[in-house]
C-alpha cells in the first residue's frame, strides 16, 4: 500500500526535528533521518544527498542562535571549516565497497570509542558560565590537519560525524561541550556547501523531501541550541552517552 504524501512528508518533518536537535547536543541525526528517507522509497546515494539540504539549514540556524548567545569562534571555525571542506570534497567523490553490516559494526565500535573519549578527556570546566565564553580554543594546527580527515568522513557519509567531531575536540583541545558544540555546528555548514554541490551536481538530491526535512531540522536545532546553552556540559554528557549507547547497540545487533 502506497503511504499518502502528506504522511511522508509529515515523517520526513519529524524525523528531521529529531535529528536537529540530536545534532546539535549530540550527534547521530543522520542515522535517524537517512535512514527515515530510504524507507520512504528514496535510493540510498539520494536519501544521502538530499539529507545534505537539512544538514546545511540546521546548522545556518543554530549558528545564529550560538552567536547570538555570545557562543563564536570566526577565526578557529574558518580555519577548520576550510581544511574539512578540502576533505568533504574528497569524500564526496569517494565510493566505499563495504558490506551495510561491516559498516555498521565499524561505526558502532567508532561510537564507543567516541563516548570514551569525550567521558574522559579534559575539558577546562563543565559549565557555560558568561566569564568563560571566550574559552581559548587550543592546538589549532593539529586540529586543522585532523579536520581534513572529519571532512573526508562527512563528505562521504555524515552520519556520526557530530561524535567524531567532539572526540577530536576532547582529544586535542581543552574547549568546553558547549564551546565544542558552537564550533562543530560551524564547521559543518562550512563543509556541507562543497560536499551538497557535488551531490546536486551528480543528480543526488530529490528537493522537496529536502526542503521539509530542512524545516524539521532547523526546529529541532533552534530547540537543541537553546538546551545546550541553557543546561551545559553536565546535561550534553547524559544525553551524549545515551544517544551514543542506543546507536552503537543498534548498528551492532540489527
Amino acid at each position: 500500500m502506497e503511504i499518502p504524501l502528506f504522511i511522508k512528508y509529515l515523517l520526513v518533518f519529524t524525523a528531521g526535528t529529531a535529528a536537529g536537535f540530536f545534532n546539535v547536543v549530540a550527534g547521530g541525526g543522520s542515522l535517524i533521518t537517512v535512514p527515515t528517507m530510504i524507507f520512504l522509497g528514496l535510493p540510498p546515494a539520494m536519501a544521502n544527498g538530499t539529507n545534505r539540504i537539512a544538514i546545511l539549514s540546521q546548522n545556518i540556524t543554530a549558528v545564529s542562535r550560538f552567536k547570538k548567545k555570545g557562543y563564536f569562534s570566526l577565526k578557529a571555525g574558518l580555519i577548520l571549516g576550510v581544511t574539512a571542506s578540502a576533505g568533504a570534497l574528497l569524500g564526496a567523490r569517494i565510493a566505499v565497497d563495504l558490506p551495510g553490516e561491516v559498516f555498521n559494526r565499524i561505526l558502532s565500535a567508532v561510537m564507543i570509542l567516541v563516548l570514551i573519549l569525550t567521558l574522559f578527556g579534559k575539558r577546562k570546566d563543565t559549565s557555560p558560565k558568561p566569564g568563560n565564553r571566550k574559552d581559548v580554543i587550543e592546538n589549532i594546527p593539529l586540529l586543522a590537519i585532523a579536520f581534513f580527515f572529519v571532512g573526508i568522513y562527512g563528505g562521504f557519509i555524515q552520519a556520526g560525524v557530530g561524535f567524531i567531531i567532539i572526540a577530536v575536540f576532547s582529544l586535542l583541545s581543552g574547549t568546553t561541550l558547549v564551546r565544542t558544540n558552537s564550533m562543530k555546528v560551524f564547521i559543518v555548514m562550512i563543509y556541507t556547501i562543497p560536499s551538497l554541490l557535488v551531490f546536486i551536481l551528480n543528480g543526488q538530491v530529490q528537493w522537496s523531501t529536502g526542503i521539509v526535512l530542512a524545516v524539521g531540522n532547523s526546529l529541532g536545532a533552534w530547540i537543541g541550541t537553546n538546551f545546550t546553552v541553557s543546561k551545559g556540559d553536565r546535561w550534553i554528557r547524559i544525553i551524549l552517552s545515551l544517544t551514543i549507547s542506543a546507536m552503537a547497540v543498534k548498528l551492532f545487533f540489527f
